[in-house]
């Protein structure tokens, strides 16, 4: 049997797709899985943080395999990988639907993350159209939420009104997944335990839920 092929996909920029990327193959890594990176982001910031996760813990320690490629390449390296890995875990670029797509059609579940504000929201429906074209199942992300914020409730009911299927799971608004993002590390490792692993952690088994894994 493959592996899972997990899309991280947001044509808006900013969105947190990277750091969402990174600690969603670290949950799964520390759950016992096999799981690969593939970057197919030019600007390349998922592979400064691996080499970073390489200094910090060493080359044989990384707990993950990393691999590059772009447009078409995207899908044959990923369907590749699954070969190999229970899982793939894909960054796509934003504002780029040529570079993205094969990536998406390759997903066995595409990741949307989202900020709760209604720029966020206008700006993802390019994505979300993208991904009814392919067929591909997909899943949106509220990313950096603010518990408190009336906004964010306000948001995610305008989400869920979009039609697609929106995680239980809020990530909220934590400067500690950014912090560890630095030394090549995630929020799971910096801070075990802490309300933003957590969080990681019920993201990673809601998705493997909707793989029916």
């Amino acid at each position: 049997m493959s592996g899972r092929i997990i899309t991280i996909a947001q044509q808006k920029g900013g969105s947190g797709k990277t750091t969402l990327a990174a600690h969603l193959a670290i949950a799964l890594a520390l759950d016992g899985a096999r799981v690969a990176l593939l970057d197919c982001d030019p600007q390349g910031s998922l592979g400064e943080w691996f080499e970073a996760r390489e200094q910090t813990l060493g080359e044989d320690r990384t707990g993950l395999s990393f691999r590059t490629a772009s447009g078409w390449g995207a899908r044959r390296e990923a369907r590749s990988l699954a070969r190999d890995y229970g899982f793939v875990v894909i960054d796509t670029p934003p504002k780029s639907d040529v570079e993205s797509r094969p990536a998406i059609e390759a997903a066995s579940l595409v990741a949307v993350p989202v900020q709760p504000t209604p720029i966020d929201l206008w700006a993802t429906q390019p994505t979300l159209d993208m991904i009814a074209k392919e067929g591909t199942p997909s899943l949106l992300v509220i990313n950096r939420a603010q518990s408190r914020a009336a906004l964010t409730q306000e948001i995610g009911e305008a989400i869920l009104a979009l039609g697609h299927p929106a995680a239980e799971t809020r990530l909220g608004n934590r400067v500690a997944f950014a912090a560890s993002m630095g030394d090549g590390l995630t929020v799971m490792e910096t801070a075990p335990g802490s309300k933003g692993a957590q969080e990681i952690a019920a993201l990673a088994a809601e998705l493997r839920r909707h793989l029916g894994d």
